[in-house]
């Protein structure tokens, strides 16, 4: 295997990274985040453009540049750098790959072109309020019980009755761009009980007038470049996507989840990055007792191991872009680099770290918010763990298992003491 990027992948960093550097700086960023949309669509419109940032990965045919999973970390990476708010994730990451492996041919030439061009943004709507579960990152999605199902809730799907149309009825939060995609992707239920299955359906929101039914909130985030949103569904329309609707969507979305962790991590990467070299740069120049505060040996063992934290964890990425089946191991671990980076960040930069007009805050929500959103760290491990079979039946997590050694060892003790004498007891 080559690590080494190719001059293709370096010329995408330099443009991206110079390109983000002059139009998404920390004021920019807060400009952006208080539009309608949560983003600039000016500076969307020229990324997809210039660069073709939503059809990076995206096959020739439909548009798309042909590039893989690891031009896609590269990307990502560059716009955790700069916090970019933008439809990058929720539609080049989650919902493209979606289209793509489901997608009949007419769905993909009448929806891929558009998302490519930057013209057409896309969400993927999961019930539940968990996308890392819904994409198989935190715990097991199959047979639909992370989304509710039944009647039980999330969102129901059934035939319209009039030969190939789908109603949907439910509701989803913490929807990714929810309130500005042009296109919807809902997982929902259909089948009752004895049939149950998790399909994905179409509502195109991009045409004149809003589907009935359908009603979409902006929600308030910790992390404003993040805008999540509810989607609520009355006896909306909408269109299956693929077309055999006996085959549950479980295995797409988990495959698409490995992949889009491995994105994910780049991201959290960037940003952690980032966050490392603003704050050494603090440190050059903030002065106590006469001397620059990053002159201390204590600071700059922090320093060392932030560092070391934010490569390993770059590795860790770059790595599950190249085997996707590592993604949520990698993610979990560029997470952790993220909350515990940023963490230090605002400590070294001192008051001023804690304060709205600096943008340490903007990394450190960033680092809050993406936890709550895609893990948290444990779960990503614990499922990563359960999956390569680490524990065997009736093991449980190592945690628990831990604990049930502490509790058995403490009762051992307490026997013993018991059948102590009391001159035994006192001589311990």
């Amino acid at each position: 295997m080559d690590a080494a990027f190719t001059a293709e992948q370096d010329e995408i960093r330099r443009t991206l990274r110079e390109l983000l550097a002059r139009h998404s700086g920390p004021d920019d960023v807060r400009s952006a985040v208080g539009t309608r949309d949560g983003y600039d669509a000016e500076l969307w419109r020229r990324l997809a453009r210039d660069l073709g940032l939503p059809g990076l990965a995206l096959p020739q045919e439909y548009g798309g540049v042909g590039c893989g999973p690891v031009e896609l970390a590269v990307v990502c990476e560059e716009a955790g750098r700069a916090l970019l708010p933008s439809p990058l994730l929720a539609t080049a990451v989650l919902a493209a790959p979606l289209i793509v492996a489901l997608g009949t041919d007419e769905q993909r030439t009448a929806l891929l072109p558009g998302v490519a061009a930057g013209e057409l943004t896309a969400a993927l709507a999961v019930p539940g309020g968990s996308l890392a579960t819904a994409l198989g990152l935190t715990g097991d999605l199959t047979g639909g019980s992370w989304a509710g199902g039944g009647r039980a809730g999330g969102v129901q799907a059934r035939p319209s009755g009039d030969g190939g149309g789908w109603r949907l009825y439910g509701e989803a939060d913490q929807v990714l761009d929810g309130h500005s995609a042009g296109l919807l992707l809902v997982a929902a239920h259909t089948g009752g009980f004895p049939r149950s299955r998790t399909l994905l359906f179409l509502v195109r929101t991009d045409g004149p007038r809003t589907p009935a039914g359908l009603v979409r909130t902006r929600q308030t985030a910790l992390d404003e470049t993040r805008p999540l949103a509810r989607v609520q569904l009355r006896d909306t329309e909408a269109e299956l996507l693929g077309a055999d609707d006996t085959v549950d969507a479980s295995a797409a979305l988990a495959a698409a989840g490995r992949t889009a962790a491995a994105a994910l991590a780049a991201e959290a990467v960037g940003a952690a990055a980032s966050a490392l070299e603003r704050t050494v740069a603090h440190v050059g120049e903030r002065e106590q007792f006469g001397r620059a505060i990053g002159s201390f040996q204590a600071v700059k063992h922090r320093l060392a191991d932030l560092y070391v934290r934010v490569q390993s964890a770059r590795s860790a990425a770059y790595y599950a872009a190249w085997d996707p089946e590592a993604g949520g191991l990698a993610l979990a671990q560029a997470l952790e680099a993220l909350r515990v980076t940023t963490a230090e960040a605002v400590q070294l930069h001192g008051g001023i770290g804690f304060t709205w007009e600096h943008e340490a805050h903007l990394y450190f929500k960033r680092a809050a918010a993406d936890e709550l959103l895609l893990g948290p760290v444990h779960r990503l491990r614990d499922h990563a763990a359960q999956r390569a079979g680490l524990f065997g039946p009736g093991q449980g997590t190592p945690e628990r298992g831990t604990a049930e050694r502490g509790r058995a060892e403490q009762g051992r003790a307490e026997q013993g003491r018991a059948e102590q004498g009391p001159a035994e007891r006192v001589a311990v």
